[in-house]
């Protein structure tokens, strides 16, 4: 199991939809999460892609120095760069950050903004470029080890003599990622990437595309990885979660929601449509759990407003790690987690849940030593005892 936290370089809140409680997404506020994560023991942060983002890979190289272990999940957009040029940023980001290096294929699902980008392909052509794309990318890095070039006469990209001179750490290339819930996505996803992730749907439809995945995969000949993306609000008690959820939301007003899933609507990704049909549009500020918890725990409030993951684990730590276990089970290993504001939550999961997480997940965190964690010195003497712990098995 391996636990990934989140860089808003989007922007941060303690609220949704509104400026209330909104926090700068300035390099410095990164960098207390980067460090945060860093120190926490989390695998990895993810870095979103698109206009509303600062660029994932800038900021990525820009906090390589700041940590020691972290590794970061940084986007490949197919049709906005060419995949040699790509390939040699991924091989540069993976040899200065000791192989820390993970990428994430995004092929985008909002036509408006890949328009602004100069891409004008309909969905199912951006899934053929996607796999030319890929196709090159992963060639020109895996054949740079041995010094070889790359042919390659496709449909919709073509490269003569692509060569890498410096290859990166992680042999072939570094693990890649991607996302989506399209058949045309699936297939991809099958033929050629390491890691599926998927948003977070209830249990019984991941389980459905964890399914078809491998079904397709095995037809190749291959076997992927897969994983999660969720939010997450976790609390002492159960009551104090779900408060916190409706404070999360407690600004919100039904026209924000509605411009937004106006907006969401007009979109061609079919995990967005996934995501919309979870929250329906639908927000009683007087019952926040009402046509919105949509699985035990699991809170759609989040996607009334916000593109991509659009839902929360909701709950207590041993509800939060049950049903993180929930989904282990089905045979996920990454999960990619986040929770607003997300400099304090990053401490906060990892306070209250880590502990109650397979043992493999406790032996990467940091250990007891003089610099903690074991709270206060008391009466400048004692060291508090430890607190009684279980571990989900």
């Amino acid at each position: 199991m391996k636990i990934l936290w989140f860089i808003p370089t989007h922007g941060d809140s303690r609220y949704l939809g509104t400026t209330k409680g909104a926090r700068a997404a300035t390099f410095d506020y990164f960098k207390q999460v980067a460090v945060a994560a860093d120190s926490l023991g989390y695998e990895g942060v993810l870095l979103p892609t698109g206009r509303s983002c600062e660029d994932s890979w800038i900021l990525a190289a820009s906090l390589i120095d700041v940590t020691r272990q972290l590794k970061f999940l940084v986007a490949l957009r197919p049709g906005i760069i060419q995949p040699a040029q790509t390939a040699r940023m991924a091989a540069t980001l993976d040899r200065i950050s000791g192989g820390r290096l993970l990428v994430n294929l995004v092929t985008g699902g909002d036509p408006e903004e890949l328009e602004g980008d100069g891409l004008f392909l309909p969905h199912s052509e951006r899934y053929e470029l996607s796999r030319e794309f890929l196709t090159i990318w992963r060639e020109v890095l895996a054949k740079s080890h041995d010094g070889e070039a790359v042919d390659y006469d496709g449909k919709h990209l073509q490269v003569k003599g692509a060569k890498l001179l410096y290859p990166p750490i992680n042999n072939p290339y570094p693990p890649v990622f991607f996302g989506g819930s399209s058949p045309e996505a699936h297939d991809l996803a099958a033929e050629q990437l390491d890691t599926y992730l998927t948003w977070g749907e209830p249990p019984a439809a991941v389980a459905a595309k964890v399914a078809d995945i491998r079904e397709r995969a095995a037809k190749h000949g291959r076997t992927l990885s897969f994983g999660i993306r969720l939010h997450v609000i976790v609390r002492e008690t159960e009551d104090e979660a779900w408060r916190a959820a409706a404070e999360l939301v407690s600004h919100l007003d039904e026209a924000t929601v509605s411009a937004a899933q106006k907006k969401f609507a007009q979109m061609d990704s079919v995990g967005q449509r996934r995501m919309a049909e979870l929250n329906k549009g639908k927000f009683n500020k007087d019952n926040i759990r009402e046509g919105l918890e949509v699985s035990p725990n699991l809170w759609a409030g989040v996607g009334l407003v916000r593109g991509g993951a659009g839902t929360a684990l909701v709950g207590d730590p041993q509800q939060v790690a049950d049903r993180i276990k929930e989904y282990a089970d089905l045979g996920l290993e990454y999960f990619i987690l986040s929770g607003y504001p997300h400099l304090e939550e990053a401490h906060r999961f990892a306070e209250l849940v880590f502990p109650l997480l397979p043992l493999d997940v406790q032996k990467k965190l940091p250990g007891k030593t003089l610099t903690g964690p074991f709270g206060e010195i008391v009466a400048n003497s004692f060291v508090p005892p430890a607190a009684k712990q279980t571990s989900a098995s």
